[in-house]
């Protein structure tokens, strides 16, 4: 062997394998880089897969025993109440056995299984059926029994036998008369009945200007209803409504006292004789009366002089009291008719202009 082989074969022998390099290229470096960073991001991404399978069947697991609670619990609710409709069944088999009447057949539902309350007395099924036809209901409706049949009948009695309320501004069970018999008397009767169709009378003037009133504001137009003052006439009639309800509600029961049932009565005859000035005078005798008010220092020095017991004697009424006005309902009460005053000198004027009000 010569000596350029021999060194050939040291040189060849002494440069490390592809395996062993001690030098990278950067290319082989970054390539490197990037599959330990995809194999990473694989790693994460399946442990991520891993925990939401795991949370699923937590989710699976925790819906599974919640909709079987739910189960057993409708389970344990639907045969309590067959318990119960059972009970009541055989309780109202045995009453209607006692009574002779028709026992219940088949399964029935809650509102047939629950008896008749205590007090409550049964109709005869035949005897049930004629009051219904003689009503004008329909007899027997589909899949009805006899307890069901009963319980419609008692309801159509209870809405029969109630008061209807009138549809008017103020809603009451009075049964208003119509515009040509609301003339009132000068003079109160004293009969009891004769009394009760002044109530009625009085009741349904006061509808009527009520009415009328709502019918006038409703007509303006949309400026005149966003406006300061058509807004505050709005609140009038709202505060009028408000405080003649319980002048309506004395009229229905028929308790107005006779001194207010006088004045009151006054005012209506007048304000219907279009005399307004005069009804303003009377509302003011039944608001104010004629009892002396004290003005400025009514007692000087140590002795009272004889005309302060004027002051509390002076025009009383039956109950003692020196002026109506007391009473807050009643003064309230006072108010309403006082706006309906206003107002119905502006719907009726008189044709005698010194009957308006200032």
């Amino acid at each position: 062997m010569d000596f350029a082989s021999l060194m050939q074969s040291q040189i060849t022998s002494a440069q490390p394998s592809d395996t062993n390099k001690k030098y990278l290229k950067r290319s082989e470096v970054e390539a490197q880089r990037q599959a330990d960073y995809l194999r990473e991001q694989e790693e994460l991404e399946q442990a991520r897969l891993d925990r939401l399978e795991k949370k699923r069947k937590r989710d699976d697991e925790e819906a599974e025993r919640v909709a079987a609670r739910e189960a057993k619990k409708k389970r344990l609710a639907e045969e309590s109440r067959k318990r119960a409709e059972e009970e009541a069944k055989a309780e109202e088999n045995a009453r209607r056995k006692r009574l002779g009447l028709p026992l219940l057949e088949g399964r029935s539902d809650s509102r047939e299984g629950t008896p008749l309350k205590e007090g409550e007395q049964d109709v005869v099924d035949d005897e049930l059926r004629m009051n219904l036809r003689d009503m004008g209901e329909p007899t027997v409706l589909f899949g009805e029994t006899h307890l069901q049949r009963l319980r419609r009948y008692r309801k159509l009695t209870a809405a029969a036998l109630a008061p209807k309320m009138s549809k008017g501004p103020i809603p009451t069970t009075i049964e208003l008369l119509p515009e040509a018999e609301m003339k009132v008397p000068a003079i109160i009767p004293t009969e009891s009945e004769a009394k009760k169709y002044l109530s009625r009378q009085i009741a349904s003037y006061f509808d009527m200007v009520l009415t009328e009133w709502l019918l006038a504001l409703s007509r303006r137009d949309a400026a005149t209803k966003d406006s300061f003052s058509g807004k505050q006439a709005y609140n009038n009639f709202l505060s009028a409504r408000e405080n003649l309800t319980p002048l309506f509600r004395k009229l229905e029961s028929h308790v107005l006292p006779d001194v207010l049932l006088r004045s009151v009565n006054e005012i209506v005859h007048l304000m219907q004789l279009k005399q307004y000035v005069r009804a303003n005078d009377a509302y003011l005798r039944l608001s104010i009366g004629k009892a002396a008010w004290p003005i400025g220092v009514t007692m000087v020095g140590i002795h009272e002089r004889s005309a302060r017991e004027k002051l509390h004697e002076t025009d009383k009424n039956k109950d003692g009291q020196a002026h109506i006005m007391a009473d807050e309902t009643t003064r309230k009460m006072l108010q309403g008719i006082k706006r309906c005053l206003s107002f119905a000198q502006t719907r009726w004027p008189p044709e005698d202009l010194g009957q308006l009000m200032g």
